[in-house]
């Protein structure tokens, strides 16, 4: 499809995706948030996420002329054909998905979009939603369809344009703006399904949760290694060479979290107890992350002899995952937490994170290093895989730790290396000696 005008509302983490990354595809896009200091700095073409590559497409997108950004979902869509919705649907004080933004922003624009304009669902939404939404609009003119995302933060920009799959999703069997859909992703060489709004709902939920019980699953692998002094590397890497099961999503961690995985596991349960069905893997995938939080709690605990209060920990990593500025739902945080409640006085360092921020971090007195996190502290928790913790002076480090213990709940560090610096390594899933450092391999048979 030659390029198209095209509106996205919501200049979030997935909407300013989608919109820069349109424009890079040829499409001419209008992207609409509600927040006066978000627009201003994006139209100064100033990235509000952190995401690898964001910046240069919206530079691109504005010296072209093809992006454009406003204040308003109203002042949007005037001329678009198709209107991508890119709204937050939070997790509600039940765990259902939160739609109040979703239908308050579909309400706003029924009177003010184009007949024959195509409604595209991109936000994570339950089951039915796209119908709901068709109900809502009220407008046999238009079109409703569902489009949801599969980004990866810290990779988004390329998962956009380099997608595994294509999902479009027709409300009431309507082809026609299924069809126009997929032709703004005609420049990108992936397989399209094309579907009911029902099924292409499911397929977004469905793929989060058993991504979140195979983490699960792995973490829980990795606690019995530990029993069992077996090594959870050299597990998933044999695991990884069968076709059937693949490496991805096997490396063990402090938990799942992040943006999706918590409140779409919690979402797809209350959609199956709406309906009268139970889902006992998946409440067992969500039991077992907490449980395994609290395990790493316990690492800790006794890795400063066994009492929690008032002993300095110093985190590394707050973020849930490298790469990236968000602390939605991350682990991290869920682990300073529990950590917090057992009176752990808490320094964190991360290098997106350059302050407190409210209502987030108010366990964690946030420090500008590494060296400063690890000053007088009993233990070190490793907690986010930030490639800058693997290059830290690990003898410098030491000199300032109050204690010998590192825990490493990313497997992210080299065990050799802190060895020489005379601290005590622990990873997930690794065996380790009783004084705690790595258990030397046996030597080859000849």
């Amino acid at each position: 499809m030659r390029g198209s005008n095209v509106a996205v509302v919501g200049a979030g983490y997935v909407g300013l995706t989608t919109a820069a990354c349109l424009t890079s595809l040829g499409h001419r896009v209008v992207c609409a948030d509600v927040g006066q200091k978000k627009v201003d700095m994006l139209r100064r073409g100033e990235a509000t996420i952190q995401e690898p590559g964001i910046a240069a497409l919206i530079a691109e997108g504005l010296v072209s002329g093809r992006l454009e950004f406003v204040l308003g979902a109203r002042a949007a869509v005037a001329e678009a054909g198709t209107v991508f919705l890119c709204v937050p649907t939070p997790m509600s004080a039940g765990g259902a998905a939160d739609l109040r933004a979703l239908e308050a922003v579909v309400t706003e624009l029924r009177d003010v979009l184009s007949p024959g304009c195509v409604v595209v669902n991109k936000s994570t939404v339950p089951v039915g939603t796209a119908v709901r939404v068709g109900e809502l609009l009220d407008r046999a003119d238009v079109s409703v369809v569902s489009n949801p995302e599969f980004l990866r933060e810290g990779s988004a920009v390329y998962d956009f344009l380099n997608p595994n799959r294509i999902v479009i999703g027709a409300a009431g069997h309507d082809l026609a703006g299924a069809e126009r859909v997929a032709g703004l992703y005609e420049k990108i060489d992936a397989p399209v399904l094309v579907t009911d709004s029902a099924s292409s709902e499911m397929i977004k939920y469905a793929s989060n949760c058993y991504l979140a019980t195979r983490l699960s699953f792995v973490n829980t692998i990795a606690e019995l290694c530990e029993y069992l002094d077996a090594d959870i590397d050299d597990v998933t890497t044999g695991m990884g060479y069968d076709e059937r099961i693949g490496n991805s999503f096997l490396r063990p961690g402090p938990g799942w979290g992040g943006s999706c995985l918590p409140k779409d596991t919690v979402a797809l349960l209350r959609t199956a107890e709406s309906v009268g069905s139970e889902f006992p893997v998946l409440r067992a995938a969500i039991d077992a992350n907490q449980r395994h939080q609290e395990l790493v709690v316990d690492k800790v605990r006794k890795a400063v002899g066994g009492d929690l209060a008032g002993a300095r920990i110093g985190l590394l990593g707050l973020t849930f995952k490298a790469g990236t500025d968000d602390l939605r739902d991350s682990p991290a945080l869920a682990i300073a937490k529990l950590l917090a409640a057992e009176g752990a006085d808490l320094a964190g360092y991360d290098p997106s994170v350059r302050g407190p921020v409210a209502g987030v971090t108010g366990q964690v007195r946030i420090v500008g290093t590494a060296y400063h996190a690890a000053h007088g502290a009993a233990a070190i928790v490793v907690l986010t895989e930030w490639p800058e913790f693997r290059a830290l002076d690990w003898p410098r480090m030491a000199v300032r730790l109050g204690g010998r213990s590192v825990i490493d709940t990313r497997n992210h560090l080299d065990p050799l290396v802190l060895d020489r610096a005379g601290l005590s390594y622990q990873g997930i899933g690794r065996p380790v000696s009783r004084d705690g450092s790595r258990k030397p391999l046996p030597p080859l048979a000849a």
